[in-house]
């Protein structure tokens, strides 16, 4: 099946974020069974989604993981001038919702399974499959917990999130927190009477404020844009009428991390307030950053196989950190261009298509006998 077929079916599943994949992770299952590649599917705690991992060679023995993650982002934009889960070709374009962001990638690993099975393999490749990237990388904790039952420790991870095959070595981390405050409604003329939710909920946002404009002045790391960590208050939402006291309030905010420093703690001081004014506080999603030496081995086969220098670091965030984090060096490296995703008329071109499955197979050849 080529690359451009794998897609089309890809695209067709609308596994938008924190929905059901089960049906498309069947798909990719029955695939690799046609090709004599068993995989494990493993559903995560939610149930109505999974992971999947497959070993192409021997498992036993160290090798590389190709890993990319099968949710997208909603495609309600009024934008789109056709059906965003159907694929569909304009010249070299191929466009529909993941067809960069990110599947094309596992379109080009996926075709490349026969050819990878038909070469003798001295280390084998794993193909590794997540749910709920979009949602601050919820699904591949679970994959990786279970790593150590699926395969032997893994010589690296490339991340196909679309960088143009660039080899990326280091990106930011993340953490995104929610605010909840409550208080007693009531009529406005008697303010004594309530307790505004609104105003519980000020000098948490206001110790955002601060900590965002005291990360200008921290760590620095010019391979970043910008060279600092950053914080942002993202939503905010509460009350009904300007005559009411509100009842409730809440803010989202994020913070993002150059390497080295922690998402989480960035927000320490605005949980503090939080906990201060009785505002509660939940972490909604937190993930690293990735930062490979550019001496490591896996730095240099990236830029073998994919033909072109690494790039020091990015400001998006992947699951590479992750994989980092849970001993796997790891590197981002896929077809297609970042600006291109979460936008209506997403698309990747035929090239950059047929380019990742070449360096798939390029990889193949690097391991073979």
């Amino acid at each position: 099946m080529s690359a451009e077929t794998l897609l089309s079916s890809l695209v067709g599943f609308a596994s938008v974020v924190g929905t059901p994949n089960l049906t498309l992770m069947d798909f990719v299952r029955d695939y690799l069974d046609t090709h004599g590649i068993s995989c494990r599917i493993l559903p995560g705690p939610e149930g109505d989604r999974a992971n999947l991992f497959a070993t192409i060679g021997d498992a036993s023995k160290p090798g590389y993981v190709l890993s990319g993650h099968v949710d997208v982002v909603p495609a309600g934009e009024a934008e789109w001038l056709a059906d965003p889960f159907s694929l569909r070709a304009d010249g070299d374009r191929l466009i529909g919702r993941g067809a960069c962001d990110m599947k094309g990638f596992v379109a080009a690993v996926l075709s490349a399974v026969p050819d990878l099975a038909a070469m003798d393999l001295e280390a084998p490749v794993h193909i590794a499959l997540s749910y709920d990237e979009e949602a601050g990388c919820k699904g591949v904790p679970h994959l990786l917990a279970a790593l150590p039952e699926l395969c032997a420790p893994p010589l690296g991870a490339i991340i196909g999130e679309p960088t143009g095959l660039v080899p990326v070595l280091a990106h930011k981390g993340k953490a995104a927190v929610r605010l909840s405050a409550k208080g007693l409604s009531g009529h406005s003329s008697r303010p004594d009477l309530g307790h505004n939710a609104i105003h519980a909920l000020v000098p948490v946002m206001a110790a955002a404020i601060s900590q965002a404009g005291a990360l200008q002045g921290g760590p620095q790391d010019a391979r970043f844009a910008p060279p600092y960590s950053s914080l942002q208050i993202g939503t905010v939402a509460g009350g009904q009428a300007v005559n009411i006291i509100p009842d409730q309030a809440e803010a989202r905010i994020e913070a993002r991390a150059i390497a080295g420093v922690d998402p989480k703690a960035i927000l320490a001081p605005v949980i503090a307030m939080a906990e201060e004014m009785g505002v509660e506080s939940e972490i909604l999603s937190s993930y690293p950053a990735l930062a490979l030496d550019a001496a490591e081995p896996l730095a240099a086969l990236a830029e073998a196989i994919s033909g072109n220098a690494p790039l020091g670091a990015v400001s998006f965030g992947t699951e590479a950190g992750l994989f980092q984090q849970a001993g796997v060096p790891a590197v981002i490296c896929g077809p297609g261009d970042i600006a291109r995703a979460h936008r209506p008329e997403e698309y990747l071109t035929r090239d950059e298509l047929e380019s990742a499955r070449s360096m798939v197979l390029a990889l193949g050849r690097q391991l073979s006998a």
